[in-house]
């Protein structure tokens, strides 16, 4: 990708990927996903997925499946309200960047 990738952009993607599973989604479901939009690597998504988890945006269980524990992650309240912030946001900013990129066009 040839424009930054900042934090923001990174917790807004994830917390809408998370918001597209209803019961939650698990890391490496969350990872494949946001490598449809975004080049970045676990190592990258696992700390995202911490500090949404401590500013209070996700919260965690533990499944069993196939045997094994997968940790899934939900959005909260405070994530959902987030998660709106951004999408209004980037509406805001991805609308204003379009037009200027299309007068160049001219």
């Amino acid at each position: 990708m040839v424009f930054n990738t900042g934090a923001a952009l990174l917790d807004a993607v994830v917390l809408a990927v998370v918001s597209n599973e209803p019961d939650g989604a698990y890391g490496y479901r969350i990872t494949q996903d946001v490598r449809q939009v975004l080049e970045v690597s676990e190592s990258t998504l696992y700390p995202v997925l911490r500090r949404l988890l401590k500013d209070g945006c996700l919260e965690i269980y533990d499944k069993e499946v196939d045997g094994r524990n997968r940790r899934y992650y939900e959005l909260t309240e405070p994530g959902k309200e987030r998660l709106g912030f951004y999408r209004e946001a980037w509406g805001d900013y991805s609308g204003k960047v379009t037009r200027i990129l299309r007068e160049a066009e001219r």
